[in-house]
C-alpha cells in the first residue's frame, strides 16, 4: 500500500513538472523565438510585450482549458460508463457553437459587442445541458441521458450547418475559425474570467472522488453504500457541463483532449479518481500548451495567422489514441 502511494505521488510530481514546465517554457517558443533576458530585463522591449500581452495569457488559457477538458472527459467516461465519452458527448459543444454562430453570422443580433458570441455560446450550452437532464429525468430509462445528449448533439449540429448555409459568405471564415478551436487572446482578461467557472465545479468533483469510484465500480453497490446515485450523477454532470460550456465559450470546440488524456493516464494512475483527476488535469494542460506552441510555430503557404490548435490536437491525438488501443491488446 505504501509502495502504491509512493508511485502515485511520483506520478503526480512528474506530471506536475511536465505541466508547469510546459507553461513556463512554451511562451518563449513560436514563429519568433523570444529572448529570456530581453523579457525579464527590459519590460519595455518588444519581446517583453509579446511575452506578457500575448504568449503568457495564451499559455494560461491553454493550461486551464486543457486541464478542464481532461478532467471532464475522465468524469464523463465514468458517469456514462463508456470509454468513448468526451466532454462534448451530451451536446454541450454543439449547442455552444450554435449560440456563437448566431451572433457571428448575424451581427444584427449582437448586443454585447465582441463579447456577444462568448456569452451566447455559454447560455446556449448551459440551456442545452438543462434540457438533456430534463429529458433524461422524464424518459426514465437507463440510457436516456446518453440518447438525449447524442440526439441534441445532432440537432444542434444540424442547426450550426443551417446557420452557416444562411450566413453571408464573407462571414464564413470567422465561423470556420470558431469550429477549429482557438486560444487567441490578448491580455489576461479571458483566462482570468474563466477561472471562477472552473474552480467551483472542479472543487465539487474533487470532493466527490470516492463517489465517482463507487459509480465506476457498480451503481447498485454505490446505492447500497448510501450513494444517491441519480442525484449525484445529475450534480456531477452539471459540474462537468458548466466547465465544458465555459471552455467552449472561450476557445471553441478543442477535441480529443477529453478522450485522450484519461485513457493515457489510467494505466499509470489506476481507477481511483483522487489520483486520476489531478493526473488528467496535468497531462491535458501540458499537452494543450505544447500543441498550441507547436501550432504557433507552423507557417503554411496561403494562410493567415497560426494553425488553429483544434486541428493539431486532432492530428496528434488521433494516432496516439489508436496506439493506446493497440498497446492494450
Amino acid at each position: 500500500m505504501i509502495g502504491v502511494r509512493k508511485s502515485s505521488h511520483g506520478l503526480l510530481f512528474a506530471l506536475s513538472l511536465f505541466s508547469l514546465g510546459a507553461f513556463a517554457l512554451a511562451p518563449f517558443w513560436g514563429s519568433e523565438s523570444l529572448s529570456f533576458f530581453a523579457v525579464w530585463q527590459d519590460g519595455a522591449s518588444t519581446d517583453a510585450q509579446i511575452f506578457f500581452d500575448l504568449r503568457l495569457p495564451r499559455a494560461l488559457l491553454a493550461w486551464l482549458a486543457g486541464g478542464a477538458l481532461a478532467v471532464c472527459g475522465a468524469v464523463m467516461q465514468t458517469l456514462l460508463r463508456n470509454g468513448l465519452a468526451t466532454p462534448f458527448t451530451l451536446g454541450v459543444s454543439a449547442a455552444g457553437s450554435f449560440g456563437a454562430f448566431l451572433l457571428l453570422a448575424f451581427p444584427a443580433l449582437a448586443i454585447l459587442g465582441s463579447h456577444g458570441p462568448r456569452v451566447a455560446s455559454l447560455l446556449f450550452a448551459l440551456a442545452e445541458l438543462g434540457l438533456v437532464l430534463a429529458i433524461a429525468r422524464r424518459a426514465k430509462r437507463p440510457d436516456a441521458l446518453l440518447l438525449a445528449g447524442v440526439t441534441l448533439n445532432f440537432l444542434f449540429g444540424a442547426a450550426v450547418l443551417l446557420v452557416r448555409f444562411l450566413a453571408d459568405p464573407f462571414r464564413l471564415a470567422s465561423l470556420d475559425r470558431w469550429m477549429m478551436g482557438s486560444l487567441d487572446t490578448i491580455g489576461f482578461q479571458t483566462p482570468l474570467s474563466l477561472i471562477p467557472w472552473l474552480v467551483i465545479p472542479l472543487f465539487y468533483l474533487l470532493r466527490h472522488t470516492t463517489t465517482l469510484d463507487h459509480l465506476a465500480f457498480d451503481t447498485q453497490l454505490a446505492s447500497a453504500r448510501g450513494v444517491q446515485t441519480h442525484a449525484m450523477r445529475r450534480n456531477l454532470l452539471i459540474a462537468v457541463g458548466i466547465m465544458t460550456a465555459a471552455i467552449v465559450a472561450n476557445t471553441g470546440p478543442i477535441g480529443f483532449i477529453g478522450l485522450l488524456a484519461p485513457h493515457a493516464i489510467r494505466p499509470f494512475s489506476g481507477m481511483r479518481h483522487a489520483r486520476l483527476l489531478p493526473a488528467s488535469w496535468m497531462l491535458g494542460s501540458g499537452f494543450l500548451i505544447l500543441a498550441d506552441a507547436a501550432s504557433r510555430s507552423i507557417t503554411m503557404q496561403n494562410t493567415h495567422g497560426v494553425l488553429p490548435v483544434g486541428i493539431l490536437t486532432a492530428l496528434l491525438g488521433g494516432p496516439f489514441f489508436l496506439w493506446i488501443l493497440f498497446r492494450k491488446n
